[in-house]
């Protein structure tokens, strides 16, 4: 009996690592952010999606800064200045403040694998996180699901307005 492993996807590129490590390393009182009321204690959001050539990562910061990159090296930065990005940013940040009981903390960041959405959540006392299958995040069938349909959102309003 063969064992068979789904193929791995392609290294991710230097760009796309040194933009989701800036993230994860960033100290959000020394770049200027703060908490939304709604989320005291949230300051970002990474909504992360594996697929078989790759990841996707879509930022969410609480002041609205909106980035998505992606792992082989594209990616939209600084869609936040437009309105409806920000809100549909900051909306998602306010979400996550009722889902931190299904998220656990973390001071690692494994890329999920392909069909899985990994969510890192940004808090003053560290990054907590959750992965779940993508297609159960869709139809609505996970505790997460709301931020699913959150970042959903916020990737349609990236869309509109960086075209």
């Amino acid at each position: 009996m063969s064992t068979h492993s789904p193929p791995r996807a392609p290294e991710p590129a230097p760009i796309y690592t040194s933009l989701r490590d800036q993230i994860l390393s960033l100290v959000p009182a020394e770049a200027g952010i703060v908490p939304l009321p709604k989320a005291p204690h949230i300051w970002g959001v990474l909504t992360e999606m594996g697929f078989p050539n790759g990841s996707a990562t879509l930022v969410a910061l609480a002041d609205g800064t909106t980035s998505m990159y992606f792992s082989g090296g594209g990616g939209i930065i600084g869609c936040g200045q437009h309105a409806a990005v920000a809100a549909a940013a900051q909306a998602l940040v306010g979400a996550t403040a009722d889902h931190l009981e299904v998220l656990s903390p973390t001071t690692t960041f494994p890329l999920p694998t392909a069909g899985r959405v990994q969510f890192y959540v940004l808090t003053l006392a560290g990054a907590r996180t959750a992965e779940a299958d993508q297609q159960e995040l869709a139809a609505g069938r996970h505790a997460l699901s709301d931020l699913f349909r959150y970042s959903d959102d916020l990737v349609t309003q990236v869309r509109r307005h960086s075209q």
